[in-house]
Order: structure tokens, then C-alpha cells, then sequence
């Protein structure tokens, strides 16, 4: 049974028609009539329900004009909401009303894809930059990709707020480390925020485009590097939304190898992240501390498992890389070390005065806030919402592993960092059980081919949060759509949110308990 089926038949009877394209089954995909799509989405905000994603295809190979998506979750369910445009009406009700999370999904539509949400407030683009022309649209069917778009005038309207003694500061994009582009636009009032809006799209590189020309077996390393730090996490959710679509089984042991590699992958960058947030305090002990622990788990990862970020060791079908009785060893005597190490340095991270000042109620996004703007992973977690797939939405090996979610309610740079000091130990001794229990047998089986007019959907808790991925397949089996969800493009929002009330030095720091990822949200 379906709760959130249910409630959308309820609202609009009989004409909801169930869409029987969609993979795996657990997930209930529902057709409606465009006029009617805000009502259904009326009713799922009235249950509680968060929306994960909105996208649009270009389904003229279909006949079909052009299909929007909204996908909903709540608790152990997904639920995706399809309805379609036609070509000479490219328009859709928006969906900003009730989730304020849908209007940059909504303006990104616009600008990739042509398709426009009637009712949405804010019309400037999103991602497509001001000096693109107005009707270049690389996401549609009919957009060539291979040529160079001509340049045209135009400039960005920023928000702005007035007043006696307000001034503006711009961040970015290029900014003074090497970190990627991103511009920033504050409106403070001597040292206090009034205002930050963020301005992305700097490192767009069609990578959903790219996607449509490459095969099944091929786009797997793209999804490997949508975002660098998340290569598994990315791998995985493409490689299992493929699976899905297909029909296609993973062998027993690569799916407990894929836990292990998705597990080491978040251990990696949380720490990375302690360091980091320690050194925009001023306390760069830490980081070189934190840094050193982190550096030892990727150069294991080279020595076991042939790339230290474990790059494309996930691939349709099952795992590019295996383990021997010595690595499972091996590992066990490195989780030792580093659980005693690890814990020495947040004792001082804990009992450190002036690292408290700075990071105890500064930035704090409220729980009701981390829901309106429907935020995942860590941030979530920080303010007080119990979200993660490896238990709301478990997939194998973690239906068979108890994972225990990390949850605070204040919502603060500190409660950002808590939950990463928790979800590393966590991942610690989830990776034990995962070597304790690893299956013999083999780590890869063949895709099967994928039939006309299908699709799959996955969803995988990556070290910043939910990461989904939904495949469409076209009318000969080759990849018609790929739609990707990096968890960044939910939780820019809170960091816009979470400035507010402080002053201008602390948003680094908030910036970085955030660590969103510029690469996965721009595409």
C-alpha cells in the first residue's frame, strides 16, 4: 500500500492513471492531467510530504511533446507525479505555492528545457546565464550541442533591499581559494546580513546533455563525475536507477562492496570537512590533523581498491574491484588507528573554548525552515529532520544492516559538525559489520538491454545527502533522459536562509558546515 498513492487518488479520483513505465516497483508513479498538477501537490503538502525533485523531458521521439515530473517523498516512500505539455504549449502550473524548494527546479526547467511554470514568482534563469539567447534551450531534442552558442548582451537582476545604511558586498565568483566558481551578493548593515542570494550556474557543462549520447555502460563514469567527491554516491544512484530500468540483478557480494566503498567515500570527506571547518575559525590545527587522518584513508583506498576516490569502481551490473582476506584485514587494523586517533581530536574539538564561540548558534537553520525548503543529508539531520535512504529507503546491503541516524534540532554550525563526527563513527562500524559479513561469490553480472519507453529511478544516501537519479530509456533502448538530483541543488536554499541574523565573518564557516557542491548542482 501506498499512503501518499492514496491521497493523490483521493484528492483527484479517477482522473489519476497509474504509470506503468517506471522501475523499481516500490516506487508509485502516477499520471494527471496538467491542469490538475498543483492540486496533487496541494494534497501531498497537506500530509507532510517533502518534494525531492521537479524535472522536465523532451518526449517528441514519443509524440508525446514534453513530460514533467515531480517526485515526492515521505518516510519509506517515493512517489513521482507525471504529467505532459504539448509543443505548442510548453506551460505546466507551478508548484511554488506549496514548496518553495520548486522554484529554482522550476526556473532550471525554464532555462534548459523551454518549458515554463506558469505561477512561478521569479522568471530570471537559473544556471543558463544572461548572455545565452533567450530561446536556447540545450536540454530539448532539437538543440545542437555540438556548435558554440552565440554571445548576447543582457545582465542579471539581482534582489536588492534599500534603506538608509545598507550597503552591498559581492562574494565570488572567483573566489581567493580553489574552490569552485560561485557568486554570492550580501545586503548588510554594517557587520549584520539583511540579505544573500546565491548566483550558480559557473561551472554548467551539459553533463545531462552528454548524457543522451553515450551508452548505458559509458554514462555510468560520467554519473562518477558529476561531482567529484561524491563519485560513488553519484555511480551508485545511476547504476542501480540502470539496474532497475533493466531488470538487471547484482551479484550478492558486490552489493556489500558497493556499502563499503559508499561508506569509506563519506568517512573521507566528513573528515575533510571537520578540518575545514575548524580552519574558517581560525583553528588550523585541526585542519592539518583532520587532513592527515583523511589523507590515510584515500591513499588505502588507492593501495586496495586502485583510485583514491574510488573512481568508477561502481559500474552497472555490479563493482570494478574486489577485496582479499589480507584487505579485509588490512582495514579492520586501519579502523583501529583511526577510531583512537579520531577520537583524540574531537575531544578537542569539543573541549576547545574559542572554537565554541564561533560555531554554537551561528548559522542556524530552524527545523521548520530545514522543512519548508524540503533539505536533506546532514543538513537535515543537523536541524531535526530524521531523513537518510540507507533506512527510510533502504537498499541492498543496508535492508540487512542497522544504521543509526544522527539527529540534533539545533540546526547551528556545531549541530552541522556533530552530526559528521557521529556519522563517522557510524560509518566505522557499519564498514566492520559490512567485512564481517561480505558473501562469497562474484561482483559483476551483464546488463540486460533496456526496452523502448522505460525508466528507473534510484535513490542513494551519499555523504551530503539524498542523490537521485531517474533514466528514461528512448524508442531504439538508448538513453532518452537522465535527470540528476545532487542533494546540493535542495540545500543551497538553507544556506541562503541560515545567514540571516549573522554578520559578515561568519559566513565562511557557515559556508563551509554547508560544503555544497558547486560541480553536482550546476550540471
Amino acid at each position: 500500500m501506498s499512503r501518499l498513492k492514496d491521497i493523490v487518488v483521493a484528492a483527484l479520483g479517477k482522473d489519476v492513471k497509474p504509470d506503468d513505465t517506471l522501475s523499481p516497483a516500490s516506487v508509485i508513479s502516477l499520471f494527471i492531467p496538467r491542469e490538475q498538477f498543483a492540486e496533487a501537490t496541494k494534497a501531498l503538502k497537506n500530509e507532510y510530504a517533502l518534494l525531492a525533485a521537479e524535472w522536465a523531458t523532451d518526449e517528441t521521439s514519443f509524440s508525446r511533446g514534453f513530460g514533467i515530473y515531480a517526485c515526492f517523498r515521505k518516510e519509506m516512500e517515493y512517489l513521482i507525479v507525471r504529467t505532459s505539455a504539448p509543443v505548442d504549449d510548453p506551460t505546466f502550473p507551478s508548484l511554488t505555492k506549496k514548496f518553495a524548494a520548486a522554484f529554482r527546479f522550476e526556473r532550471q526547467i525554464q532555462s534548459l528545457m523551454g518549458v515554463t511554470a506558469i505561477g512561478n514568482p521569479d522568471s530570471r534563469p537559473w544556471i543558463k546565464h544572461e548572455d545565452w539567447p533567450a530561446d536556447a534551450w540545450p536540454l530539448r531534442k532539437s538543440f545542437d550541442a555540438s556548435k558554440p552558442l552565440p554571445r548576447v548582451p543582457g545582465e542579471y537582476q539581482w534582489i536588492r533591499v534599500k534603506g538608509e545604511g545598507i550597503y552591498e558586498i559581492p562574494v565570488g565568483p572567483v573566489h581567493a581559494g580553489i574552490i569552485e566558481p560561485g557568486h554570492f551578493r550580501f545586503q548588510a548593515m554594517g557587520e549584520d546580513v539583511i540579505n544573500l542570494e546565491e548566483k550558480l550556474g559557473y561551472v554548467h557543462k551539459g553533463i545531462e546533455k552528454r548524457f543522451e549520447s553515450l551508452s548505458w555502460h559509458e554514462a555510468s563514469r560520467l554519473a562518477g563525475r558529476v561531482s567529484g567527491d561524491s563519485t560513488v554516491a553519484h555511480s551508485l544512484a545511476y547504476c542501480r536507477a540502470v539496474e532497475a530500468l533493466t531488470g538487471s540483478p547484482v551479484p550478492d557480494r558486490a552489493m556489500w562492496l558497493r556499502a563499503l566503498f559508499l561508506e569509506r567515500e563519506r568517512i573521507a570527506n566528513h573528515l575533510g570537512d571537520l578540518g575545514a571547518i575548524c580552519n574558517d575559525v581560525a583553528f588550523a590545527f585541526l585542519l592539518y590533523q583532520f587532513s592527515r587522518l583523511r589523507e590515510i584513508v584515500l591513499r588505502a583506498n588507492l593501495k586496495l581498491f586502485g583510485h583514491r576516490l574510488l573512481m568508477d569502481r561502481v559500474v552497472p551490473g555490479g563493482v570494478a574491484a574486489n577485496i582479499d582476506a589480507a584487505g579485509i584485514q588490512a582495514i579492520h587494523q586501519e579502523l583501529d588507528w583511526l577510531a583512537r586517533e579520531f577520537e583524540r581530536l574531537v575531544l578537542i574539538y569539543d573541549e576547545n573554548s574559542s572554537v565554541e564561540d564561533r560555531v554554537r548558534d551561528t548559522g542556524v537553520l530552524k527545523p521548520e525552515q530545514a522543512r519548508d525548503l524540503c533539505v536533506v543529508g546532514y543538513v537535515a539531520r543537523a536541524s531535526g529532520l530524521n531523513l537518510d535512504c540507507r533506512i527510510h529507503q533502504p537498499f541492498p546491503p543496508y535492508d540487512r544492516i542497522s544504521v543509526n541516524v544522527p539527529v540534533l534540532v539545533s540546526g547551528d554550525v556545531h549541530a552541522r559538525a556533530w552530526v559528521r563526527v557521529e556519522e563517522v563513527r557510524e560509518s566505522m562500524r557499519i564498514i566492520r559489520e559490512v567485512l564481517n559479513t561480505l558473501p562469497e561469490g562474484g561482483i559483476m553480472n551483464p546488463l540486460s538491454d533496456p526496452g523502448p519507453d522505460r525508466a528507473g529511478f534510484a535513490a542513494v544516501e551519499g555523504w551530503r545527502g539524498e542523490t537521485l537519479y531517474w533514466v528514461q530509456s528512448g524508442p531504439k533502448g538508448e538513453i532518452n533522459r537522465c535527470m540528476v538530483r545532487d542533494p546540493s541543488s535542495l540545500n543551497w536554499l538553507g544556506l541562503e536562509q541560515c545567514i540571516h541574523g549573522n554578520i559578515v565573518p561568519d559566513f565562511p564557516v557557515c559556508n563551509k558546515s554547508f560544503n555544497q557542491s558547486y560541480s553536482g548542482h550546476d550540471l
